[in-house]
């Protein structure tokens, strides 16, 4: 089988407080994340939005330590995956690449080609695929793997979503019953799944399997958990004027404490490790929320992160795709996008041929209005109050 490497694949996270610009810049230079009419607006509106962005994230990260622990986090799990995998008799290297911040995915490939990797799975930390998560980093795999001769000669495979596998299931409710079992009354416990939210658009016109995959998770979930306390799923995370997956979060929690629940256990189902999202917007916002609505009971459930069941589950996820028909970068590709185009998320407005003309206009007059904030220091934005 010669050298067999993995390749995790996350986000990435600002480890310190001086990353979370940059961070940010990287993060909305993605046009998975914002789409622009024209690409040469990309890297300016990133700069201009995370530039107003800045000094509020890091707010946030100041919070939980001062920067993400997502690097840490993921190192532990490939450390973790690597051992379970030797004791099932398989040696493997493993790479982690982070879409955002260091270790770059570009980073990670040009170790996985000096090590001379002949056979390669690629694993994304993200148990349901979506076109913003996923799929950007197998999108960007792919152009590498296009451009670099030395990468086609590498055998690999991907595994593009992974959340119907047994041991992930039973670490999810492993968790879940140990906080239930904290809950004076267990069975008023209501299981509440907090999912990272998409705009709705990426589903209903992109086809993305997002949130059918995540309903379906959660329904397996509570199978596996065999508890008959009710649950509810929402979603998390929404930014900017267009609607996305509801219900959302910061309404759903209110919604149940008006009907009467008084203890909340709050899954995050979309995530496998600790970071911004869990420990300051679940942990935090959502806590201060559900208090202030009167559960005062609420109980967070834990990022799985080298939980022994599910490293064990991603090392059975490895093993299984060394033996079966290898699934390549251009077909996930091709099964996931349904459309030309990916639909917008936060900073263009309306999906139809007329609204995408005045789009364009409207991101024209925000880059003039950037250039001449840049020459006077005075731009537009400061003259009509909005800055």
């Amino acid at each position: 089988m010669g050298r067999v490497g993995v390749l995790l694949l996350n986000l990435g996270g600002p480890e310190k407080l001086e990353d979370v610009g940059p961070f940010l810049f990287n993060l909305f230079s993605d046009p998975e994340i914002i789409r622009l009419p024209f690409p040469w607006l990309q890297k300016p509106l990133a700069w201009f939005i995370a530039s107003r962005r800045t000094k509020k994230s890091q707010e946030n990260y100041r919070k939980i330590g001062g920067g993400s622990p997502l690097r840490r986090i993921t190192q532990a799990q490939a450390d973790a995956l690597k051992q379970e995998l030797q004791a099932l008799g398989q040696d493997a290297k493993i790479y982690i690449g982070m879409r955002y911040w260091h270790p770059y995915t570009e980073e990670a490939i040009a170790r996985i080609i000096q090590d001379g990797i002949e056979k390669l799975i690629i694993l994304p930390l993200y148990p349901q695929f979506s076109i913003s998560t996923s799929g950007s980093s197998f999108r960007l795999l792919e152009k590498l793997w296009q451009e670099d001769p030395r990468l086609q000669q590498i055998e690999y495979t991907v595994i593009p979503s992974w959340y119907k596998q047994s041991g992930y299931l039973q670490a999810m409710a492993e968790l879940i019953a140990q906080e239930i079992d904290q809950v004076p009354n267990k069975e008023e416990a209501h299981v509440f799944f907090s999912a990272h939210g998409v705009p709705k658009s990426y589903v209903e016109e992109a086809g993305d399997p997002y949130q059918q995959e995540i309903e379906e998770c959660t329904y397996l979930i509570m199978r596996t958990l065999d508890r008959p306390n009710a649950h509810t799923l929402a979603y998390q995370s929404r930014v900017g004027p267009v609607e996305w997956l509801q219900p959302y979060t910061e309404d759903a929690i209110p919604e149940l404490a008006t009907n009467g629940v008084k203890d909340l256990v709050v899954v995050p189902i979309s995530f496998v490790s600790e970071h911004i999202e869990t420990l300051e917007e679940i942990d935090l916002e959502y806590r201060e929320l559900a208090e202030e609505a009167g559960i005062h009971n609420f109980r967070r459930v834990p990022a799985l992160n080298t939980h022994p069941v599910f490293i064990r589950a991603l090392a059975d996820l490895v093993v299984d795709a060394l033996t079966a028909p290898s699934i390549k970068l251009s077909q996930v590709y091709q099964m996931k996008k349904k459309v030309k185009m990916y639909p917008p998320e936060a900073w263009e407005w309306g999906i139809t041929t007329s609204a995408e003309v005045w789009n364009g206009r409207i991101a024209m007059l925000g880059f003039i209005a950037l250039m001449i904030e840049l020459i006077t220091g005075r731009g537009l934005l400061h003259m009509i109050g909005i800055l």
